[in-house]
This record gives structure tokens, C-alpha cells and sequence, in this order.
């Protein structure tokens, strides 16, 4: 088919920080692409929140120039959806209006709340969600929140919309959400895809205040006349149900069925494995979230990545950064080659890179960062390849804990700003002892988010048939045998430094 005549595809990213609108045609080739910053607001502490008509202020930009870019190719569009940020909260008069800020995914205001329901719930979470635990993230703690602290807002709120359910609303005047954003909010049951009814009425809501079911990638209608003259969109532009971020990363990585494996290294590392239904870790440390495709499932969980290597870059590598604006480059391609120059194992150096506390399997909001087997012979470049070192072995505990459930694992994809570095990516595959591939699109999230579009208007019949059509790998980094005994040493002497620092951590608080 002659590009000219070929269909386009609207995918939106709507993340935390910045919004990306993307247009892909049904080859998968990108045709135009814009994006826009966007700032937090933190007025206490643990608040995070974003007025919402900053998130429309940016869609209605990002699209003025998007759309200046496509010209007479915007008439082509069929669709558009969302790949959006969990948790974040938006409560809503009869009208539709925000009644206060958003409440952003990051905001830990809810503590007391989520507590509070870990103790009646704890025993039926993971059963009824699928979450391990309660966490102050989690939607339904906000809800209890603003029922106790703003009652005023919680008594006049026709509507608990989710960020993607919000902007569909916005869109079209509907009020919908699906199963991959709804799985964290813990009043919605993946299993059974109905809303908890005991977790309502323990947080002060009704089913009536929440949005219809629907499956991501459906069809919800026609963008509103005057909602398109407003952000210079086609009229009658169909608007689909999109997914979670990482769900739609997933989908635009190709990770679609169980055996399938997506990392998305960017501040912290997402990772995502296909698996048939839901499934449950006795252990109660994996996740499983409903994943952006009807009927599938995905375990998922974060853990910390690129943050440390930032931190280092930030707080030590000040000649390197000051050079690579010199030289216009990327200042983490100038750290990749540091790291290249030192041999596997890092010359004995290793490092737990949890400076946030260590995230999944282990949980444990104590743990802190360790560089263990410094010497005077260790420089600047150690420490890099240390760092890089540690984020493979978090994503091998990961792998290894995923495969103790039953799903293998035979190859890795690799997004975010990670999948840049090809010595990172060696490292990887090398760790792991499995092929770990790059992507043609590594900004698999508004792609993901156009496949389902896509598959909402009948671009393609299925998801196999659409990820066939676009989704292509760009670079694949096989293990190298030589290495494989130094990181299966290293492995076992990060497994062992972390469990010997589980009783000091507490102690450094």
C-alpha cells in the first residue's frame, strides 16, 4: 500500500512529568511525534498533585504542533488512545468538572488510611486484586482520605475517574475505565472484573461513582465537535480505550503471550511478563495486574534503575557532563564508555543499588544503598559499571522469581532510556544468560497505545496480527560465554551481601 493512502494511528502518553503524542501508520512507521514537560506540585509533605487542566493546556499544545507537522496527512487519522500513568486520581462533579487537583500516583499522603485497610483487608488482598499488600498509591486509600479530609469534595463527587478515564470523558463525555489501570486502584477484582464491594463501602463510594467496564482497545465513540475544533482534531475522530503505560509498552514491545518479557529501564525499571490467567504468588512479593488485551494478564512490578545511575552522574560526574555539553552529546553515552573500559565483575566492586529502598521481590522500604569491595585501585568508572552490574542482577532476581511461578522466560526485550546503551544491554544479556533485544520503536508506550486504536476501528483483526505488522526488533544482544561464570559468582555474592545488610539496614536509619 502506498504511504500515502496508508491509515494513522494517535497514540497518547500521558506520563507524570511529560505528555508525547505520537502518529504511527499501520506499517508501524512513525510519522510524527511531539511532546511537552509539565511540573508537580507538592504543597505538603507527601502530597503530590497536578491541577488536571494542566494536563489538557499540554494535549491542546503538544496537538497544535503535532498536527501542523501532519498537514493534509491529519485527515488520515482513524483513531487515537491513551497510555496513561496508574493511580493517579481525579474526583468529578455531574458535570464532569474536576472538584480539587489531581491526586498524582506518587502522592503518599494516604498512609494511615492504606494501614488502616491492610489490617481489615491484608488477608483477601491478593486474592480479590492481586496486590500484595495496601500502599498509600493505591487509589482506594486516596478515596478513604478524601473522605475524611475533605468531606466536601468526597459528598459532591459524582465520579472517581482514574487519568485516562478522566480524558476519554473529556474526549467523548463517557465515563469509562479498564482493567489494566483499574487493577491498582484495589476496588476492582481482575479475577472476576467486577468492583470489590466491601472495599467500597469500607472507603465511603459506590459503584454508581465509579466508571463503566470496559475492555482496553475498545471503541467508546467520537471525539465531541467541540472538543475536536478545540485541539484541531479530525471531527468524528474515533476514540478507543488505551491501558496502563507499561501495559501499552508491553503491547508495543510485542509482549503479548505468557513466555514474553518486556524491561523498561528508565528512573526505575518496569517489568512486565505475559501469562495466560491470573496468577498468584503465594510468597505475596509478584504482583499480576490485568494486562491491556482482554482475558490476559501480566505479572508486573518496579524496581530501581536508571535513578542511581542518575544520582551518580549528577552528584560525581560533573567533567563528564561538562563535556558531553561540549561536545554535544549524551552524558550517559560518556558514562556507557567509562563503563566499557572495565572488565566484567567491575574489578571486584560490587553494589546494592537501593537508594529508595528495594523494590520487588524483596519489598523492604529500609534497605539503602551499598558499594561493598572498594579499593584504592577503584575509580569513577568502577562505580558506573557497579551500578549497571546491580540493575541486571535486580532484573535476573525478578526473572528467576517470575519463572518460580511458572512462566519461563527464554529472551528479554529492552525500552526506555536503559535500551540506549548497548554496553548496558551486553551486560544485561550476560547476567541474565538469555538474548536481551532492543527495539525499532523504544517509546513503546504511545505505541502500544496506537495498536489498540487501531485494533479498535479494525486497522488489524488481533493483537498477533497488529504486533506482526509493526513491532520489530532493532538490536539483539546475545550472552557472552566467557562471561557467564563471573556473573554467575557475582549474582551469588549480590544475593548474599543484600540478605548479610538485611539486619543493619534498619540501623543506619
Amino acid at each position: 500500500m502506498s504511504s500515502e493512502r496508508r491509515r494513522l494511528m494517535l497514540g497518547i502518553d500521558l506520563g507524570t512529568t511529560a505528555l508525547k503524542c505520537a502518529v504511527y501508520d499501520d506499517a508501524g512507521n512513525l510519522v510524527a511525534e511531539k511532546s511537552a514537560e509539565y511540573g508537580l506540585l507538592t504543597p505538603r509533605r507527601n502530597w503530590v498533585e497536578v491541577d488536571v487542566e494542566t494536563y489538557w493546556t499540554a494535549l491542546r499544545d503538544v496537538l497544535a504542533a503535532l498536527m501542523k507537522q501532519l498537514g493534509s496527512r491529519a485527515a488520515r487519522l482513524v483513531s487515537m488512545a491513551i497510555s496513561a500513568q496508574g493511580e493517579t486520581l481525579v474526583p468529578v462533579d455531574t458535570a464532569g468538572n474536576a472538584l480539587r487537583h489531581a491526586i498524582v500516583w506518587l502522592d503518599n499522603r494516604a498512609e494511615t488510611e492504606a494501614a488502616e485497610l491492610q489490617q481489615t483487608f491484608g488477608a483477601q488482598m491478593l486474592a480479590r486484586t492481586g496486590q500484595p499488600s495496601m500502599l498509600a498509591a493505591w487509589p482506594a486509600a486516596k478515596v478513604l482520605w478524601l473522605t475524611r479530609h475533605e468531606p466536601r469534595v468526597a459528598e459532591r463527587t459524582a465520579r472517581y475517574l482514574l487519568l485516562e478515564d478522566w480524558l476519554i470523558a473529556r474526549l467523548t463525555g463517557e465515563y469509562v475505565s479498564e482493567g489494566s489501570l483499574l487493577t491498582s486502584t484495589c476496588y476492582w477484582d481482575p479475577a472476576t472484573k467486577a468492583y470489590w464491594p466491601e472495599m467500597l463501602e469500607a472507603i465511603g463510594a459506590s459503584e454508581a461513582q465509579l466508571p463503566d467496564i470496559v475492555e482496553p482497545g475498545a471503541l467508546i465513540g467520537t471525539i465531541r465537535r467541540d472538543v475536536a475544533g478545540e485541539l484541531g482534531l479530525p471531527p468524528a475522530l474515533n476514540v478507543c480505550a488505551g491501558a496502563l503505560d507499561q501495559a501499552c509498552g508491553a503491547i508495543g514491545a510485542g509482549n503479548i503471550a505468557p513466555g514474553h518479557f518486556s524491561e523498561n529501564t528508565g528512573a526505575a525499571v518496569a517489568l512486565c511478563a505475559t501469562v495466560g490467567g491470573m496468577t498468584y504468588d503465594p510468597a505475596g512479593a509478584m504482583p499480576c495486574h490485568y494486562h491491556g488485551l482482554a482475558d490476559r494478564y501480566m505479572l508486573h512490578t518496579f524496581t530501581g534503575g536508571g535513578i542511581v545511575l542518575r544520582w551518580f552522574r549528577d552528584k560525581f560526574c560533573s567533567p563528564e557532563m561538562e563535556k558531553a555539553a561540549r561536545e554535544g552529546r549524551d552524558s550517559y553515552a560518556l558514562l556507557s564508555d567509562m563503563a566499557a573500559g572495565i572488565p566484567a565483575g567491575a574489578d571486584g566492586l560490587l553494589m546494592l543499588p537501593h537508594l529508595q529502598g528495594a523494590m520487588a521481590p524483596e519489598n523492604n522500604d529500609e534497605a539503602s544503598g551499598v558499594l561493598m569491595g572498594l579499593t584504592l585501585g577503584h575509580d569513577r568508572a568502577h562505580v558506573v559499571r557497579a551500578i549497571m552490574e546491580s540493575v541486571g542482577f535486580i532484573v535476573r532476581r525478578n526473572v528467576e522469581a517470575i519463572e518460580g511461578l511458572g512462566t519461563p522466560i527464554p529472551r528479554v526485550r529492552a525500552l526506555g532510556g536503559g535500551a540506549r546503551s548497548p554496553v548496558w544491554k551486553q551486560i544485561e544479556a550476560d547476567i541474565l544468560d538469555r538474548p536481551v533485544a532492543t527495539m525499532k520503536h523504544g517509546d513503546a508506550g504511545a505505541l502500544g497505545a496506537a495498536l489498540l486504536g487501531g485494533l479498535g476501528v479494525g486497522v488489524w483483526s488481533d493483537v498477533s496480527e497488529a504486533v506482526s505488522s509493526v513491532v520489530e526488533e532493532d538490536r539483539v544482544f546475545e550472552p557472552n560465554p566467557a562471561h557467564r561464570q563471573i556473573y554467575d559468582d557475582r549474582y551469588g555474592a549480590y544475593l548474599a551481601a543484600y540478605d548479610s545488610m538485611v539486619p543493619v539496614f534498619g540501623c543506619l536509619k
